[in-house]
């Protein structure tokens, strides 16, 4: 591998010899720098494919390095990894003219070393037409391999193996190709946020024994079969067998990779059509019973049939009805049904259609509602999936007690999701509420309800189990009062409808509206004064504090928590036990959101958090917390990444510490210094501003030193001095000039000043980070960071909350402030004003 900057001798920031240590050990891999690099090597293939033909490159190049890193030279390893067949043999592939043909070898070498012919050898290296000819194949490739050379791509040093970086990695990669294959392409993969939903509603997390097993029928690229296994190996240690089927060669060859780069090795993924040729069969007229079933099949297929007669299946799968030969979407979930043993448990994603659609399809799914095999649904938010942007829904089977349901739980959560891209994406606190919810199967208003089959099969709603039939998710109404209108006042059903506010904050009600006639109130101070009057109020200030005191138990459990993370710690334990007790802590408390609470510690934790902890579990947090020496860009090429800080000619970046924060805890005096420094050149410089808007246009006293671009210089200052005259028409003008000119020369020393006053912080903060102990590294990291993040959060729920209520309150009060009949006693008084101009006018215009 060729050797990066962190593998270059290590020297002491301050410049000093490197005395004590003589190397600096190689830096660990951070998810977001390996993330980088894996889309940047996509940029090499760009332009003469799409992303559903580059990814078959580029995932092999990534199976390639890691089980290279991982596997070559070890005796009795998981895989044989042959010097021929290694990407060591693909580095010295490098620019030799025949290096896609040597590519080829090379892959069939490691395929034919471990069983994987038409797994990892799909993608022809030596493609012209892809690839480029000639010289431009052996730039293209050369590139290519060396990218996938770079440190953040050394699997050797990840030392939080548990936590499947690589297998992240691999996901990543999946989701961005879903993203940029188009509408046709992009059904390979389930989005991981709906692959934990499901695993976690049919109860993978309370597997019983290691001989269960999980099945996907359409499995794609196998990305929610193996969230389906992550989450029973999680959560009870149980390592279920995978069986998986699809029917294009290429998306299983990457199922095949997924699952060894993820660890399932032994998961067996078949290739064929599911319908028409089940792989997993226990002889010519029964299908392999599962412990559970998971599938996202495509949607409304309208060749389902072929190769089948529906009407005399061989495993009997529509026994309770032949779905529609256009459409596909009950044949999967029949085929699901029956794949599941009869204590077993499935998850099927299907469009909404199939909870309303009637004839065939309306017979079938009457018949599997009264068997009792539907135990929930829940409607999805749309434009999840890549390849369609219709909403979805997942039906969820439960064989067991099936006799015994008397009710389908249903959940519309298709409100809540985020923005990403041109897609929508459930957020940690999405998935969270939705299995809560389920898991509890309580009735949760606007969201989600048990519904008796008595009402299902009723004649209202005849088997019809769209959503908004039994869960109305709509925005409540603001319905206007035109009593309220006419007279004024508040409506009292209005400020009733604040309740979880008043309960929340006794007293505030009296302190902010009083009675004015029945079923009606005035507030006793002008709305402008409503926000003031809460926050002023003792409520309020009880209310924060309970608020806190939450927060405070939870930050005195996390931070020794924190403080102990570990080289070879786990860090997505760690945050799942982490956000969990957050969760926990908030749960109950009024007008907060316990979910947005836990959003925003998730949220800092992909945004930063889970880089620092994977560099302390990967290298300690002495190490972590050192800066790294920014390698110079090549010529031509942009810096990507900006340097925290300089010393001397060298460049340095702080990934664990920010220089603010040692600034903030060491040097507050130094950073107030050049603050006032700062103003002082802002005054300056704003004055040069004010004078040169003044006096600098067209007739301006100035405007003889106006360069073109607008800017005015000592240099034409002095040259004009010299033209002038001095007598009482200059005056002014000459006044002006050396007014400005000695306004310059401030500018000049008070910008010599700051960047002294920087370059000498600069310096100090610099010289701290190499004397910093472990425990103020600990105690910087945890406290100042991490934990002061999700504090501010904290804080800015309770704003949240006063803001929403107060808000609220203004806005009851400005639309009823002015009732009618004044509006119309203006009305008429301004007419007969108009009236009376016109008439004195001598219009007549009525």
């Amino acid at each position: 591998m060729d050797p990066g900057p962190l593998d270059e001798p290590y020297s002491r920031l301050d410049g000093s010899s490197p005395t004590a240590r003589p190397t600096r050990p190689r830096m660990p891999v951070k998810k977001s720098d390996l993330y980088r690099s894996l889309w940047k090597s996509c940029d090499e293939l760009r332009g003469g494919m799409d992303a559903s033909q580059y990814k078959d490159y580029v995932l092999v190049l990534l199976f390639v390095k890691y089980v290279s890193d991982k596997y070559a030279g070890q005796p009795d390893a998981l895989l044989d990894v042959p010097r021929e067949g290694s990407f060591a043999a693909m580095l010295d592939a490098r620019n030799k003219p025949d290096i896609g043909d040597r590519l080829n070898k090379i892959v069939a070498r490691l395929a034919e070393a471990n069983d994987l012919a038409g797994v990892i050898d799909v993608a022809d290296w030596n493609d012209p037409d892809r690839l480029g000819r000639g010289p431009e194949m052996v730039a293209r490739l050369t590139n290519l391999v060396g990218l996938f050379a770079r440190p953040e791509l050394d699997f050797r040093s990840n030392r939080a193996e548990g936590d499947d970086l690589l297998g992240d990695a691999y996901e990543y990669l999946m989701r961005h190709f879903a993203t940029e294959s188009g509408k046709s392409k992009g059904q390979f993969y389930t989005p991981a946020e709906v692959s934990r939903v499901m695993a976690q509603v049919i109860g993978l997390g309370r597997a019983t024994g290691s001989d269960q097993t999980i099945h996907d029928p359409a499995c794609g690229s196998g990305s929610l079969l193996i969230k389906a296994h992550d989450e029973a190996l999680s959560r009870t240690g149980l390592d279920l067998a995978l069986y998986g089927q699809e029917m294009d060669n290429a998306t299983r060859a990457l199922a095949r990779m997924n699952m060894i780069l993820h660890g399932c090795a032994t998961a067996e993924v078949a290739l064929g059509n599911t319908l028409a040729a089940p792989q997993f069969t226990a002889g010519p007229t029964a299908l392999k019973r599962f412990d559970f079933v998971v599938a996202n099949p495509p949607f409304s297929t309208k060749a389902w049939s072929n190769g089948i007669d529906p009407a005399h299946d061989a495993f009997g799968r529509f026994a309770l009805g032949v779905p529609p030969q256009r459409n596909g979407d009950y044949a999967f979930l029949l085929h699901a049904l029956a794949c599941l043993k009869s204590t077993g448990k499935g998850a099927v994603i299907l469009p909404h259609g199939v909870l309303f659609r009637g004839n065939a399809e309306g017979a079938i799914r009457r018949a599997i509602v009264d068997r009792g095999y539907v135990s929930g649904i829940i409607g999805l938010p749309p434009n999840l999936f890549y390849g369609t942007g219709i909403p979805a829904c997942i039906v969820v089977l439960d064989k067991s007690g099936a006799a015994a349901r008397d009710g389908v739980f249903l959940i519309d959560a298709s409100r809540g999701f985020r923005k990403d891209g041109n897609k929508n994406r459930l957020r940690a606190q999405d998935i969270h509420r939705i299995v809560d919810t389920f898991q509890r199967r309580v009735d949760v208003p606007g969201y989600a309800r048990l519904v008796p089959l008595a009402e299902i099969a009723g004649e209202r709603n005849a088997y019809n189990l769209n959503l908004p039939r039994y869960v109305d998710a709509g925005a409540a109404e603001d319905r206007h009062d035109l009593e309220a209108h006419l007279r004024g006042g508040i409506p009292e059903r209005d400020l009733d409808a604040l309740g979880a506010y008043w309960d929340a904050l006794p007293g505030v009600r009296e302190a902010l509206v009083a009675p004015e006639r029945p079923g009606y109130a005035r507030l006793v101070r002008p709305a402008a004064e409503v926000r003031q009057v809460v926050r002023e109020h003792p409520s309020f200030a009880a209310f924060a504090e309970r608020v806190q005191a939450r927060f405070d138990a939870w930050r005195a459990e996390a931070e020794p928590r924190l403080r102990a993370i570990a080289v070879g710690d786990r860090p997505k334990a760690l945050i799942e036990e982490l956000s969990e007790a957050l969760l926990d802590a908030f749960r109950g408390v009024p007008l907060v959101d316990a979910y947005d609470v836990y959003q925003h510690l998730l949220d800092y934790w992909a945004e930063t958090m889970q880089d620092d902890v994977y560099l302390v579990a990967q290298s300690g947090w002495r190490e972590a917390a050192r800066p790294r020496l920014l390698p110079k860009p090549a010529k031509g090429e942009k810096r990507a990444e900006q340097p925290d800080f300089r010393v001397g000619k060298l460049e340095f970046r702080a990934d664990l510490i920010p220089p603010a924060l040692l600034v903030a805890r060491y040097f507050a005096e130094e950073q107030r210094a050049v603050e006032a420094r700062e103003a002082e050149l802002a005054a300056v410089e704003q004055e040069l501003e004010a004078l040169g808007e003044e006096h600098g246009g067209e007739g301006g006293l100035l405007e003889g030193v106006v360069d073109d671009a607008g800017g005015i210089s000592a240099a034409a200052i002095q040259a004009r001095l010299g033209e002038l005259t001095f007598g009482e028409e200059t005056a002014e003008e000459g006044e002006l000039l050396v007014r400005y000119e000695r306004l310059l020369r401030e500018q000049a020393g008070q910008r010599k000043a700051v960047k002294a006053a920087r370059a000498a912080l600069e310096a100090r903060v610099a010289k701290q980070y190499d004397v910093l102990g472990e425990e103020e590294v600990r105690e910087i990291v945890v406290a100042d960071k991490w934990v002061g993040r999700s504090a501010a959060a904290v804080r800015a729920e309770i704003e949240r909350a006063l803001h929403s209520f107060v808000d609220r309150v203004r806005l009851l009060a400005e639309r009823y402030e002015t009732a009618l009949p004044i509006f119309a006693d203006e009305v008429d008084c301004l007419t007969q004003k108009v009236d009376a101009h016109l008439r004195r006018m001598g219009v007549a215009w009525k």
